[in-house]
């Protein structure tokens, strides 16, 4: 098949390319730079923006499935931007789709998109929308995801997959930023709970796409539904921020604060940053303060039964290729 992958010179969207391509796929990447690695292996490059709805109808012209990555990601900055890229650029790859006559959507979202700031222990996509976000990311991630399901018609099968926090090597978001500041000391723990978390290693997330895209046809089990995609190994927080340390050679995170300090200097660094329009994310947010101090891992028995996805890379191996690559080894 010809597949369209927007973001595809990001940390999730280059893995996806690269397993299409290592198949056999045809594939095209959209992306607002240029990427060599990609056309070192034979994948074709089109630039442009997301927020642009020729540049994405003219990307997707002739594809016959549509992976759609490409977001804006973080935890501090304008709504509006964040509604451009995530939103708008959504509303641009269904058009797109219905356009081009393109069959089958999948759609990249998040967990966070039911994250209402309490536990959620084995959750599973039954979870609501909560009625107000701490962040613009989940927000409108979540507006995202409600319009691609919407859209769903007997011309255009699609679905949502929500990767918890992806990491492994080529990771230019997580790691790294759990890295600087654990080397600079600025990692504090929140509360004393041993609140269970699931990640999941980028490849199993890459996979899992390609197995929805595989199993999606209009009408079929997979289309018009959400599913969470982790590795299936829950462990406490800070024992995978350690673990992530450890990788880098990084001394272990020790000193604590409590939940209720976090959330009260998120709320102060918020009100500054606003009202001093300072420039950076602040060291703290209420969202982050509520994402460390809670539990959050998610049944996957859904996306097990529909499209056959089983987590392929264990997080012990996962953590070795991520220190093989940190050591310079992987590079």
């Amino acid at each position: 098949m010809k597949a369209l992958v927007t973001g595809g010179g990001g940390f999730l969207g280059n893995a996806i390319v690269r397993q299409l391509v290592a198949r056999g796929d045809a594939v095209r990447s959209f992306s607002r730079g240029d990427y060599p690695e990609l056309a070192t292996i034979g994948a074709e490059q089109v630039r442009g923006d997301i927020s642009d709805a020729d540049a994405v109808a003219r990307a997707a012209r002739g594809c016959d499935v549509v992976f759609h990555v490409a977001a804006k990601a973080g935890i501090w900055g304008e709504f509006d931007e964040y509604y451009r890229a995530n939103v708008t650029g959504t509303e641009n790859v269904v058009a797109a789709c219905k356009k081009e006559g393109i069959g089958r959507l999948v759609y990249t979202s998040s967990p966070s998109v039911v994250f209402d700031g309490t536990d959620v222990e084995g959750g599973n996509e039954s979870l609501p929308y909560p009625a107000t976000f701490k962040a613009p990311y989940p927000h409108t991630k979540a507006l995202a995801e409600q319009l691609v399901l919407s859209s769903r018609s007997a011309e255009l099968a699609v679905v949502a997959l929500r990767p918890h926090l992806i990491w492994g090597p080529g990771d230019n978001h997580l790691v790294p930023r759990i890295v600087a500041k654990g080397r600079a000391g600025k990692l504090r723990r929140i509360g004393n709970r041993p609140c269970l978390v699931d990640t999941v290693y980028v490849d199993n997330a890459a996979s899992a796409h390609l197995l929805a895209a595989d199993r999606l046809a209009p009408g079929s089990a997979v289309d018009g539904k959400a599913y969470f995609i982790t590795n299936d190994e829950p462990i406490p927080l800070w024992e995978m921020v350690n673990r992530i340390l450890a990788a880098a050679r990084v001394e272990p995170v020790k000193r604590t604060i409590s939940p209720g300090f976090a959330s009260l200097a998120g709320k102060v660094c918020e009100g500054i940053w606003r009202t001093f329009n300072v420039a950076g994310e602040p060291p703290m947010t209420r969202f982050v303060a509520s994402e460390l101090s809670t539990a959050h891992w998610f049944d996957i028995s859904a996306a097990r039964r529909d499209f056959g996805y089983v987590p392929e890379v264990s997080l012990e191996e996962g953590l070795q290729r991520l220190q093989e690559w940190l050591s310079g080894a992987g590079r």
